[in-house]
């Protein structure tokens, strides 16, 4: 064999790896580690740029490896994950019911639209059986062990993907102590500061979420829809130190409030993670539009945050409508690149 000199093997290396830089996306069955040789960065001149999981909800592969090459994919290294990926990985039992037949027909009989009566018998059967089944996923997250989630974190963390934020659906008033205790382990599991959920309108539920997010030092972070207003979140806050805001900025807009920056210049300590959209105002629809096409201020509001160098991460979450040639990962790297474009100038 013949002989190589150590200033020989290192510049072959270099020249391999230089190599693989450019062809990583070719290398679909290499290992982990040369598949994201490169990692990117979504954290732009003290501004992180996050993505919750939720926005690629229409993909067909749900599982937590998809999940991780979607944000990759996207050029984003840190997320708020929804508890689906991490819970299905995790082992929870499966859920028999489709779920978006199942809340098209909850949402359907809100509105006050009429049923069908096969509809109703439809409905009638699936709510028998998410009842069935949300008592087996309480005993389940009751009594599961945190390793899966750590190793979750540990392949995420691997990829270059941190998880700041987890959002599953343990902290509701219908939900048991034990889930909710759950949540929070399996949060600090998988490495993030915060949980998030829909703002209640139970302020002894609040209250109870606060306390238990102080024992476990994880924070509880608020999100709002259209009913978001300056002063909202008032009550939580005072509650516990460890109640948050999950600020929504598109919904604030298009809920007809006053500048969101101000909102945010007074509540900034309080507000763990803010979502991104843009949305009319109400007196032009209040649509759900593609970036730079509505009301909502984004330009302003990560320059501000960059400014007054605020360490919250501003989620990406799409909403509006996907067109017919693309896909949310298509999307949702549109959204990163205007935030990258807004932060560069």
């Amino acid at each position: 064999m013949t002989k190589v000199s150590r200033r020989q093997f290192i510049t072959a290396s270099s020249m391999m790896a230089a190599g693989l830089a450019v062809s990583t996306k070719q290398l679909i069955g290499a290992p982990a580690i040369l598949r994201y040789w490169r990692k990117q960065d979504s954290l732009i001149r003290g501004v992180q740029i996050g993505v919750i999981t939720y926005s690629f909800r229409s993909m067909p592969d749900q599982s937590a490896e998809a999940t991780l090459q979607y944000v990759r994919d996207c050029g984003i290294n840190a997320i708020e994950l929804m508890g689906d990926p991490a819970e299905n990985y995790a082992g929870m039992p499966e859920n028999p019911v489709d779920r978006r037949s199942f809340f098209q027909l909850m949402r359907k009989s809100r509105n006050g639209e009429s049923l069908t009566d096969n509809e109703k018998k439809e409905l009638d059967e699936m709510r028998s059986r998410m009842e069935v089944f949300n008592r087996e996923v309480a005993e389940w997250r009751a009594s599961v062990s945190m390793d899966k989630f750590k190793q979750l974190k540990k392949m995420y963390a691997d990829a270059g993907v941190s998880i700041y934020a987890f959002k599953p659906g343990a902290f509701g008033k219908n939900n048991t102590d034990a889930e909710i205790d759950y949540g929070f382990r399996a949060a600090k599991a998988l490495g993030a500061g915060h949980i998030t959920l829909e703002l209640p309108d139970d302020d002894a539920h609040t209250k109870k979420l606060g306390d238990m997010g102080s024992k476990h030092r994880i924070y509880v972070s608020y999100h709002g829809h259209e009913q978001q207003t300056p002063t909202i979140w008032d009550t939580a806050l005072a509650q516990s130190k460890y109640n948050a805001l999950n600020l929504d900025l598109g919904h604030y807009v298009a809920a007809g409030n006053p500048d969101p920056l101000e909102l945010i210049s007074v509540k900034h300590d309080r507000i763990a993670s803010m979502h991104i959209k843009d949305r009319q105002k109400p007196e032009n629809g209040k649509g759900n539009l593609p970036w730079g096409q509505g009301d909502t201020p984004l330009t302003e509001v990560l320059n501000f945050m960059s400014e007054k160098k605020y360490k919250f991460p501003a989620t990406i979450e799409l909403e509006y409508e996907v067109p017919e040639n693309s896909d949310p990962v298509k999307e949702v790297k549109k959204c990163m690149d205007y935030c990258r474009k807004a932060l560069e100038v």
